[in-house]
Protein backbone atom coordinates (compact mmCIF):
# COMPACT_ATOMS: atom_id res chain seq x y z
CA UNK A 1 0.00 0.00 0.00
CA UNK A 2 0.90 3.26 -0.99
CA UNK A 3 1.04 5.97 1.46
CA UNK A 4 -2.25 7.26 2.02
CA UNK A 5 -3.85 11.09 0.93
CA UNK A 6 -6.01 12.96 3.22
CA UNK A 7 -8.87 14.76 1.37
CA UNK A 8 -11.37 16.60 2.67
CA UNK A 9 -14.48 17.42 0.68
CA UNK A 10 -17.96 18.48 1.44
CA UNK A 11 -20.85 16.08 0.33
CA UNK A 12 -23.48 17.30 -1.81
CA UNK A 13 -25.51 20.62 -0.64
CA UNK A 14 -22.78 21.55 1.47
CA UNK A 15 -22.82 19.34 4.49
CA UNK A 16 -19.18 18.36 5.27
CA UNK A 17 -18.71 14.48 5.63
CA UNK A 18 -15.05 15.60 7.25
CA UNK A 19 -12.18 14.06 5.75
CA UNK A 20 -11.33 10.32 4.68
CA UNK A 21 -8.05 8.75 3.57
CA UNK A 22 -7.30 7.66 -0.23
CA UNK A 23 -4.59 5.09 -0.43
CA UNK A 24 -3.76 1.84 -3.31
CA UNK A 25 -5.06 -0.60 -1.18
CA UNK A 26 -3.56 -3.92 -2.48
CA UNK A 27 -6.65 -6.31 -1.67
CA UNK A 28 -6.89 -10.29 -1.75
CA UNK A 29 -9.61 -11.69 -3.86
CA UNK A 30 -11.92 -13.76 -1.79
CA UNK A 31 -14.96 -14.77 -4.14
CA UNK A 32 -15.68 -13.65 -7.60
CA UNK A 33 -19.03 -15.24 -8.54
CA UNK A 34 -21.75 -14.97 -10.99
CA UNK A 35 -25.31 -13.56 -9.88
CA UNK A 36 -26.69 -14.05 -13.68
CA UNK A 37 -26.12 -14.31 -17.00
CA UNK A 38 -24.60 -10.55 -17.04
CA UNK A 39 -23.23 -9.53 -13.71
CA UNK A 40 -20.53 -10.64 -10.86
CA UNK A 41 -20.32 -10.40 -7.28
CA UNK A 42 -16.68 -9.67 -6.30
CA UNK A 43 -15.62 -9.96 -2.36
CA UNK A 44 -12.29 -8.58 -1.49
CA UNK A 45 -10.46 -8.34 1.77
CA UNK A 46 -9.53 -4.98 2.50
CA UNK A 47 -7.13 -2.68 4.55
CA UNK A 48 -8.27 -0.64 7.12
CA UNK A 49 -8.28 2.57 4.63
CA UNK A 50 -10.40 0.84 2.53
CA UNK A 51 -13.03 0.08 4.71
CA UNK A 52 -13.69 3.98 5.64
CA UNK A 53 -15.64 4.18 2.54
CA UNK A 54 -18.96 5.76 2.64
CA UNK A 55 -22.25 5.55 0.31
CA UNK A 56 -21.73 6.78 -2.99
CA UNK A 57 -18.03 6.43 -2.77
CA UNK A 58 -15.96 4.36 -5.40
CA UNK A 59 -12.52 2.50 -6.36
CA UNK A 60 -10.47 2.77 -8.77
CA UNK A 61 -9.59 -0.97 -10.16
CA UNK A 62 -6.44 -1.53 -12.10
CA UNK A 63 -8.19 -4.30 -14.01
CA UNK A 64 -5.79 -7.23 -15.05
CA UNK A 65 -5.56 -7.95 -18.23
CA UNK A 66 -7.90 -10.91 -20.20
CA UNK A 67 -6.79 -12.46 -23.76
CA UNK A 68 -6.14 -9.71 -25.94
CA UNK A 69 -7.16 -7.15 -24.16
CA UNK A 70 -4.60 -4.85 -21.16
CA UNK A 71 -6.46 -2.06 -19.76
CA UNK A 72 -4.20 0.84 -19.52
CA UNK A 73 -6.40 2.80 -17.15
CA UNK A 74 -8.03 2.20 -13.92
CA UNK A 75 -12.13 1.68 -14.20
CA UNK A 76 -13.79 3.47 -11.29
CA UNK A 77 -16.33 1.41 -9.50
CA UNK A 78 -18.94 1.84 -7.15
CA UNK A 79 -18.47 0.38 -3.64
CA UNK A 80 -21.50 -2.23 -2.91
CA UNK A 81 -21.14 -3.52 0.30
CA UNK A 82 -18.54 -3.11 2.82
CA UNK A 83 -18.13 -5.09 6.43
CA UNK A 84 -15.61 -3.46 8.89
CA UNK A 85 -16.02 -6.61 11.15
CA UNK A 86 -15.56 -9.19 8.00
CA UNK A 87 -12.63 -6.94 6.58
CA UNK A 88 -13.77 -6.55 3.41
CA UNK A 89 -15.30 -4.26 0.27
CA UNK A 90 -17.67 -6.23 -2.56
CA UNK A 91 -18.27 -4.89 -6.02
CA UNK A 92 -20.88 -5.84 -7.94
CA UNK A 93 -20.28 -5.37 -11.85
CA UNK A 94 -21.55 -6.42 -15.72
CA UNK A 95 -19.17 -7.93 -17.57
CA UNK A 96 -19.22 -5.82 -20.77
CA UNK A 97 -15.91 -4.09 -21.64
CA UNK A 98 -11.28 -4.83 -21.57
CA UNK A 99 -12.22 -3.91 -17.74
CA UNK A 100 -14.14 -5.86 -16.43
CA UNK A 101 -13.49 -8.90 -18.69
CA UNK A 102 -10.09 -8.60 -16.92
CA UNK A 103 -12.22 -8.31 -13.51
CA UNK A 104 -14.10 -11.56 -14.61
CA UNK A 105 -11.21 -13.69 -14.59
CA UNK A 106 -9.91 -12.54 -10.87
CA UNK A 107 -9.64 -15.79 -9.12
CA UNK A 108 -10.07 -16.29 -4.81
CA UNK A 109 -6.26 -15.86 -3.46
CA UNK A 110 -5.17 -13.55 -5.99
CA UNK A 111 -5.36 -9.38 -5.77
CA UNK A 112 -6.35 -6.60 -6.97
CA UNK A 113 -5.11 -3.13 -6.82
CA UNK A 114 -8.12 -0.85 -5.33
CA UNK A 115 -7.17 2.93 -5.03
CA UNK A 116 -9.64 4.58 -3.13
CA UNK A 117 -12.28 5.04 -1.44
CA UNK A 118 -12.65 8.32 -4.09
CA UNK A 119 -15.14 11.22 -4.85
CA UNK A 120 -18.04 12.44 -2.62
CA UNK A 121 -20.84 10.19 -1.56
CA UNK A 122 -24.80 10.64 -0.87
CA UNK A 123 -25.68 12.90 2.17
CA UNK A 124 -28.45 12.22 4.18
CA UNK A 125 -30.59 14.67 5.86
CA UNK A 126 -30.73 15.02 9.80
CA UNK A 127 -33.50 13.80 11.19
CA UNK A 128 -34.62 11.95 7.71
CA UNK A 129 -37.31 9.42 8.06
CA UNK A 130 -37.88 8.10 4.70
CA UNK A 131 -35.50 8.23 1.97
CA UNK A 132 -36.36 6.61 -1.65
CA UNK A 133 -33.58 4.43 -3.78
CA UNK A 134 -34.68 4.26 -7.46
CA UNK A 135 -32.13 2.45 -9.28
CA UNK A 136 -31.70 0.28 -12.84
CA UNK A 137 -29.28 -2.27 -13.88
CA UNK A 138 -25.76 -1.26 -12.29
CA UNK A 139 -27.46 1.09 -10.50
CA UNK A 140 -28.93 -1.12 -7.74
CA UNK A 141 -25.03 -1.97 -6.94
CA UNK A 142 -24.39 2.30 -6.14
CA UNK A 143 -27.48 2.43 -3.77
CA UNK A 144 -27.34 -0.65 -2.26
CA UNK A 145 -24.95 0.78 0.62
CA UNK A 146 -27.32 4.24 0.96
CA UNK A 147 -30.37 2.21 1.97
CA UNK A 148 -27.93 0.09 4.73
CA UNK A 149 -26.77 3.26 5.78
CA UNK A 150 -29.75 5.30 6.13
CA UNK A 151 -31.58 2.34 7.88
CA UNK A 152 -29.14 2.44 10.15
CA UNK A 153 -29.55 6.00 11.33
CA UNK A 154 -33.37 5.55 11.34
CA UNK A 155 -34.65 6.12 8.20
CA UNK A 156 -37.29 3.95 6.54
CA UNK A 157 -35.76 3.34 3.20
CA UNK A 158 -38.22 2.13 -0.09
CA UNK A 159 -36.12 0.77 -2.74
CA UNK A 160 -37.91 0.61 -6.35
CA UNK A 161 -35.59 -1.81 -8.66
CA UNK A 162 -36.32 -2.18 -11.75
CA UNK A 163 -34.65 -4.32 -14.67
CA UNK A 164 -35.53 -5.50 -17.75
CA UNK A 165 -36.66 -9.09 -16.53
CA UNK A 166 -37.28 -10.68 -13.02
CA UNK A 167 -33.80 -12.40 -14.15
CA UNK A 168 -31.95 -9.44 -13.77
CA UNK A 169 -33.25 -8.06 -11.18
CA UNK A 170 -30.56 -7.66 -8.47
CA UNK A 171 -30.34 -7.30 -4.43
CA UNK A 172 -33.49 -7.49 -3.70
CA UNK A 173 -32.19 -10.26 -0.85
CA UNK A 174 -29.71 -8.50 0.77
CA UNK A 175 -31.81 -5.14 0.56
CA UNK A 176 -34.64 -7.03 2.57
CA UNK A 177 -31.72 -8.24 4.66
CA UNK A 178 -30.91 -4.80 5.64
CA UNK A 179 -34.31 -3.52 6.90
CA UNK A 180 -35.22 -1.66 3.23
CA UNK A 181 -38.93 -1.99 1.49
CA UNK A 182 -38.40 -3.61 -2.15
CA UNK A 183 -40.40 -2.91 -4.99
CA UNK A 184 -39.29 -4.74 -8.14
CA UNK A 185 -40.39 -3.60 -11.61
CA UNK A 186 -39.76 -4.53 -14.85
CA UNK A 187 -40.10 -4.58 -18.54
CA UNK A 188 -41.32 -7.37 -19.65
CA UNK A 189 -44.86 -6.72 -17.48
CA UNK A 190 -44.81 -2.98 -18.41
CA UNK A 191 -44.40 -2.28 -14.22
CA UNK A 192 -41.03 -0.50 -15.14
CA UNK A 193 -42.95 2.20 -17.09
CA UNK A 194 -42.02 5.73 -15.87
CA UNK A 195 -45.29 6.99 -15.24
CA UNK A 196 -46.44 4.03 -12.87
CA UNK A 197 -43.04 4.57 -10.89
CA UNK A 198 -43.80 7.98 -10.87
CA UNK A 199 -47.51 7.63 -9.46
CA UNK A 200 -46.03 5.23 -6.90
CA UNK A 201 -43.49 7.65 -5.38
CA UNK A 202 -46.10 10.11 -5.08
CA UNK A 203 -48.50 7.48 -3.10
CA UNK A 204 -45.81 6.11 -1.15
CA UNK A 205 -44.85 10.32 -0.50
CA UNK A 206 -49.03 10.68 0.78
CA UNK A 207 -48.13 7.76 3.30
CA UNK A 208 -45.07 8.86 4.94
CA UNK A 209 -43.38 12.11 3.48
CA UNK A 210 -39.54 11.32 1.24
CA UNK A 211 -36.92 13.14 2.99
CA UNK A 212 -34.46 12.52 0.33
CA UNK A 213 -35.16 10.69 -3.33
CA UNK A 214 -32.37 9.28 -4.95
CA UNK A 215 -31.51 7.00 -8.22
CA UNK A 216 -28.37 6.03 -10.43
CA UNK A 217 -28.17 3.65 -13.81
CA UNK A 218 -30.94 5.81 -16.33
CA UNK A 219 -31.64 9.24 -17.91
CA UNK A 220 -35.15 8.37 -17.44
CA UNK A 221 -35.35 7.85 -13.57
CA UNK A 222 -32.83 11.40 -13.42
CA UNK A 223 -35.60 12.96 -14.87
CA UNK A 224 -38.24 11.78 -12.99
CA UNK A 225 -36.58 12.48 -9.77
CA UNK A 226 -36.16 16.12 -10.83
CA UNK A 227 -39.80 16.18 -11.77
CA UNK A 228 -40.74 14.46 -8.59
CA UNK A 229 -38.34 16.59 -6.39
CA UNK A 230 -40.06 19.83 -7.41
CA UNK A 231 -43.76 18.69 -7.03
CA UNK A 232 -43.10 17.44 -3.62
CA UNK A 233 -40.42 19.75 -2.59
CA UNK A 234 -38.01 17.03 -1.87
CA UNK A 235 -34.01 17.19 -2.32
CA UNK A 236 -32.87 14.58 -4.97
CA UNK A 237 -29.43 13.50 -5.53
CA UNK A 238 -28.02 11.36 -8.26
CA UNK A 239 -25.22 9.23 -8.54
CA UNK A 240 -23.28 9.71 -11.88
CA UNK A 241 -20.82 7.22 -14.71
CA UNK A 242 -18.25 8.33 -15.95
CA UNK A 243 -15.00 7.42 -17.68
CA UNK A 244 -12.13 8.89 -15.80
CA UNK A 245 -8.21 9.21 -16.11
CA UNK A 246 -6.76 10.07 -12.43
CA UNK A 247 -9.92 9.88 -10.18
CA UNK A 248 -8.62 12.39 -7.98
CA UNK A 249 -9.18 15.58 -10.38
CA UNK A 250 -6.19 16.30 -11.56
CA UNK A 251 -6.63 15.20 -15.44
CA UNK A 252 -9.69 17.11 -15.58
CA UNK A 253 -11.27 13.53 -17.73
CA UNK A 254 -14.37 13.89 -16.35
CA UNK A 255 -15.89 16.92 -16.87
CA UNK A 256 -19.37 17.11 -17.85
CA UNK A 257 -21.48 20.50 -17.68
CA UNK A 258 -23.97 20.84 -14.74
CA UNK A 259 -26.52 23.89 -14.16
CA UNK A 260 -25.32 26.54 -11.20
CA UNK A 261 -27.99 26.60 -10.10
CA UNK A 262 -31.48 24.10 -9.50
CA UNK A 263 -33.81 26.44 -11.57
CA UNK A 264 -30.65 28.10 -13.55
CA UNK A 265 -29.46 28.90 -17.19
CA UNK A 266 -26.66 29.26 -16.61
CA UNK A 267 -24.18 26.39 -16.83
CA UNK A 268 -20.67 25.35 -15.66
CA UNK A 269 -18.13 22.40 -15.59
CA UNK A 270 -17.70 20.14 -12.14
CA UNK A 271 -15.37 16.96 -12.51
CA UNK A 272 -17.44 13.41 -11.74
CA UNK A 273 -14.43 11.97 -9.61
CA UNK A 274 -13.80 14.71 -7.40
CA UNK A 275 -17.14 16.95 -7.18
CA UNK A 276 -18.89 14.05 -7.44
CA UNK A 277 -19.78 11.42 -8.23
CA UNK A 278 -22.81 12.51 -6.60
CA UNK A 279 -24.99 15.32 -7.28
CA UNK A 280 -27.82 17.35 -7.00
CA UNK A 281 -30.21 16.40 -9.05
CA UNK A 282 -31.43 19.62 -10.21
CA UNK A 283 -28.40 20.57 -11.56
CA UNK A 284 -27.83 17.31 -13.42
CA UNK A 285 -28.42 17.67 -16.87
CA UNK A 286 -27.75 13.86 -17.73
CA UNK A 287 -26.96 10.57 -16.20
Amino acid sequence: MIKSIQANTAAPGGNACGDFPIAENLCEVISNEWVNAEYKHLVLKAPKVALAVLPGQFFHLSCPPSGNDAPYLRRPMSLYRVSVEAGTIEFLYKVQGAGTRGLATLEPGGTLDAFGPVGKGFALPDGARHVLVLARGVGLATMAPLAQYAVARGARVTAILSARSPALVMSEDYLRSVGAEVIVVHDQDGSSDIVHIEKMVRELHAGLPFDLLTTCGSNRFLLALQRLGKELAVPAQVALEQHMGCALGMCFACVRPFRKGADSEKMGYRRVCWDGPVFDAQETVTW
